[in-house]
Formats: structure tokens, C-alpha cells, sequence
């Protein structure tokens, strides 16, 4: 029989493989929506379930009954707390002036020194980007924590009276995404420490009795080189690395009651605000940080209807 072709698994578009500098990551591109709205929100990872649901697409024939893991993130509510607002330089975008909202809640001081007077300032007139600084409220969840996380979310039109009206208010996560739409996930993956390069890079072993190690590669290169090839599978870091993946679809809105369990859930607890469910996986541990943006590459969707949720009461 013919030798099986199977290439290793490391992609090198992913490079260096080195550890993320913090457990939630930044957004570096946001969609363009023609209307005001805010562009991002944050949750945490609960865990998976499962579910069953029909697709209301004309285009499909036969049986429309699907079942799909699912992925819970519950959102509490985000709170503002600042407009930051930027100029176009020959050196990208530069904030220059940043109004503070009246009220903060007293978690945040974990996270940085808050102003003693918060001196109220005019909206400028000229302003080429206009951003969100909001911070996430971890008191309100089961997580055994309560220094929030601070993010910058882009707006989506430079309208300064929906600014206003964020500044001045809790958001929730339904006035930012809707049900059945594609959104893009943002966050960091399982860190599993340093490993060897059949696990980083999925090479295989070698024969037995190979001389110096059957967990090795194969041959480092040119004899005669000065120095070895990057792109030689080695032992390194594996995992806790930041990831985005595109177009994962929100099936669903759930309150508290619809999703829990009677045990709550593994490693996390008991779901206590609005949450949504994602189909299929996403990258992370339970307990970490998700970042939701709007999708920059959107798909078109369908409507659709969901029968039951798995683990839970409802199920049938």
C-alpha cells in the first residue's frame, strides 16, 4: 500500500508561538456599519451544551432538524467609562481629549486610580474617531472575583448624541448584537505550558530503537548551515495564545432560568444574567474573558427555531 501523506499539524501563519501578554486581547479591526452602534461587548465562558433547532432556510431540502453543540457566554451588563476621542495623524490615530462619565462603581479602583474630581469637559467639536472605554462588572456573576476588566469599544458612526446616551447608562448585550446574526469571537486559547513537538506540532514518532529519542524530529536541516531553520517543529510554548474566529452564529438570547442546571455548571457555577448561546466551540478555558465584535466578513443568515437545550429543564 501506498505511504499515507500526512503533513504536520502547525500552521506557521501563527508565529512566534509565544505566550499573550494578558488573558483577554485586543481588537485590532472593526466592522463598518452604516448606523450608530456600539461595534463590541464582553462575556465569560460558562461551558458547552447542546440543542436542537430548524433552520427556516427555502434553499435546503430534506430533513430541517439539526443538533449542534452550543457554547454559553454569559454578559452582565457593561458600564461606561469614558468617550475617548481621536485625531487622524501620519502616524495613525492619536486620542486627544477624553470625557469621563459622573458615576463609577467602587470595584474599579482595583483596576486603576480614579480621579478624585472628575472635572466636567465640552465635547469637541472635531474629532476624526470617537471610542467607548467601558468595563465589565464580574460582581454580578458567580466568578470568584471582583476586579473589572477595562476595554476600548469603537463606535460605528461618529455620532456624538448616541455617545452621549452610552455615557450615561448600563448596557446590555441585546442593544449590541441581535439573535441569529454572525459575530466574531475574540480571546485567548488553553495554555498547556511548554511541550514537546509531537504535541505542539503534531510530527510523529519516530521508529523504535531511533537513535537519540523517538519524541524528536527527524533531521534539523542542512549540515553545513549556520543556523537552523525557524520553521524545524522544536519543544516550545503550546497554548495561551490569542485567537479570532470569524462568523459564529448567536442562536439564542437565554435568561438565567432557561439555561441552568439544578448543580450549575462544571468549574463555573450558576449562570445569574442574560447570556448567549454561540453554535459550535470557541477558543478558552471556562472562566475566561470573551470578546464579541460585530462580524468585518458577514454572512447571510436565516431565521431559526430551537426545539430544546440539552442539560437543562427544557429539554424534551
Amino acid at each position: 500500500m501506498p505511504r499515507a501523506h500526512k503533513p504536520r499539524s502547525g500552521s506557521l501563519q501563527f508565529w512566534p508561538r509565544k505566550r499573550a501578554k494578558r488573558q483577554y486581547p485586543r481588537i485590532r479591526s472593526w466592522a463598518d456599519i452604516d448606523t450608530a452602534k456600539l461595534l463590541g461587548f464582553m462575556g465569560y465562558k460558562v461551558g458547552m451544551t447542546h440543542l436542537g433547532y430548524t433552520e427556516n432556510n427555502p434553499n435546503l431540502k430534506g430533513d430541517l432538524k439539526k443538533t449542534t453543540s452550543a457554547t454559553i457566554i454569559e454578559c452582565p451588563p457593561i458600564k461606561p467609562f469614558s468617550l475617548r476621542f481621536y485625531k487622524k495623524t501620519p502616524y495613525g490615530l492619536v486620542p486627544f481629549s477624553e470625557i469621563l462619565s459622573k458615576k463609577f462603581d467602587k470595584e474599579l479602583s482595583r483596576k486603576l486610580k480614579l480621579p478624585k474630581k472628575n472635572t466636567a469637559k465640552e465635547m469637541p467639536k472635531e474629532f476624526d474617531q470617537v471610542r467607548l472605554i467601558s468595563y465589565t462588572q464580574p460582581k454580578l456573576t458567580s466568578l470568584p472575583k471582583k476586579k473589572p476588566e477595562i476595554m476600548e469599544i469603537k463606535i460605528s458612526k461618529n455620532d456624538i448624541e448616541y455617545a452621549k446616551s452610552l455615557l450615561e447608562q448600563e448596557i446590555p448585550v441585546q442593544d449590541v448584537f441581535e439573535q441569529g446574526k454572525f459575530i466574531d469571537i475574540h480571546s485567548v486559547t488553553k495554555g498547556k505550558g511548554n511541550q514537546g513537538p509531537v504535541k505542539r506540532f503534531g510530527i510523529g514518532l519516530k521508529q523504535k530503537k531511533s537513535e537519540k529519542g523517538r519524541r524528536r524530529p527527524g533531521s534539523l536541516g542542512n549540515w553545513n548551515a549556520v543556523t537552523m531553520m525557524w520553521t524545524v517543529a522544536q519543544a516550545g510554548q503550546t497554548g495561551c495564545q490569542t485567537r479570532t474566529e470569524h462568523n459564529k452564529l448567536i442562536l439564542k438570547f437565554c435568561k438565567p432560568e432557561e439555561i441552568n442546571k439544578p448543580s450549575g455548571f462544571t468549574n463555573y457555577g450558576i449562570v445569574k444574567n442574560t447570556c448567549i448561546l454561540l453554535k459550535g466551540s470557541i477558543p478558552g478555558p471556562r472562566k475566561r474573558l470573551i470578546r464579541l465584535a460585530q462580524a468585518t466578513r458577514p454572512r447571510k443568515s436565516h431565521p431559526i427555531t430551537i426545539h430544546y437545550i440539552g442539560n437543562t429543564k427544557s429539554e424534551k
